[in-house]
């Protein structure tokens, strides 16, 4: 793609980055009054089933999903034309979510400025090693990298880690505004979380928190993950890396039924919102559906999508994903050219 390309490719979201304060207000209905309808509904199905109250926590965790995409859009300041409006929805659906406004909008906005950027990782993006870089690595340090890389471990304690625990602090060199923020959030959620057990009784409340806090951290993770992890994407050293081609072919179009498309709030349109991140949510697959160089990009389907749990390292020669065991290959492959080389010597 031409330099002239990219930038005509940008220039054409312009008309699908103005938010629409209806289309918003509605949003913000259709999710937030559902899921506090159906945290009722599972409390007190306490009282008739657990099994039951699982089910609805797995409904009810969607929805959790659903209230993170207007937390992000906020972070883009994309969900409402006003700055201060996405400020302050913003923080109010990041206390329901557990993360703070300021600080995850300060990582994810460096996420989007560098990903895909093999020389700029650390920030707002999932830990990934190039093979080169694991062949290099010591015993230790491949260890710690595979038990991150475990889906048990990145799905399952990942949100416990990641939203319960390194949400709470603020990162080193942060402003004092971004630190307020992240107090005020902390501050908010142990008044809710305490007024809900003052109301219902701790176990009630950690017995419906904790699998819809679990579901949906998952989700979140695995939707993140997907969405940078395929076959054929797209990294560059920083002196190669172009947004435009980051963008479009380093994020995946996740094409995802129309029920969980609604759900997880179009994000499956990651390709458009990393072209565009004042792009709203509800306006992704329009800008999708019109703009046709973004209908041929990678394409990642539910079913198709299960075999990026296989892509554990970034073979930089031939420019894709690849496995530990291909990884192994090549460690082989290396040892024995170099004990060629030191007979030879």
């Amino acid at each position: 793609m031409t330099k002239q390309k990219q930038i005509n490719l940008r220039k054409q979201m312009a008309p699908y980055e103005k938010a629409n304060l209806k289309a918003s207000v509605w949003q913000m209905i259709n999710t937030l009054i559902p899921f506090g309808v159906l945290w009722f509904i599972a409390y007190k199905s306490l009282s008739v089933s657990y099994l039951l109250t699982l089910a609805i926590a797995v409904v009810a965790a969607g929805f959790l999903v659903r209230i993170f995409i207007i937390f992000h859009d906020c972070c883009h300041y994309s969900f409402f034309k006003n700055r201060t409006a996405n400020k302050i929805v913003g923080t109010i659906t990041g206390v329901i979510t557990i993360f703070p406004f300021s600080q995850w909008q300060h990582d994810h906005s460096v996420h989007h400025a560098t990903s895909s950027n093999l020389d700029k990782r650390g920030v707002g993006d999932i830990w990934m090693l190039t093979v080169d870089e694991y062949i290099a690595a010591s015993f230790w340090q491949r260890l710690g990298y595979r038990l991150y890389r475990n889906p048990l471990v990145m799905f399952g304690l990942g949100p416990i880690y990641q939203f319960l625990i390194v949400n709470r602090f603020n990162r080193k060199g942060a402003r004092m505004k971004e630190r307020l923020n992240t107090y005020l959030t902390n501050i908010s959620i142990v008044a809710l979380y305490s007024v809900m057990c003052w109301a219902i009784g701790w176990e009630a409340f950690v017995l419906v928190q904790a699998p819809i806090f679990l579901i949906s951290g998952a989700a979140g993770i695995w939707l993140f993950y997907v969405q940078h992890t395929f076959e054929d994407s797209y990294f560059e050293a920083d002196e190669h890396w172009e947004y435009v081609k980051a963008a479009v072919e380093g994020s995946s179009f996740y094409k995802l039924p129309k029920v969980l498309q609604w759900m997880t709030g179009n994000i499956g349109f990651h390709h458009v919102h990393h072209l565009s991140p004042r792009v709203p949510n509800y306006k992704l697959e329009e800008a999708h559906n019109n703009t046709e160089p973004l209908r041929n990009v990678p394409t990642v389907s539910l079913k198709t999508s299960l075999q990026s749990l296989r892509f554990r390292l970034w073979d930089e020669l031939n420019k894709k994903f690849i496995t530990y065991k291909e990884a192994s290959y090549y460690m082989k492959e290396r040892n024995e050219r170099e004990k060629q080389l030191n007979i030879i010597k």
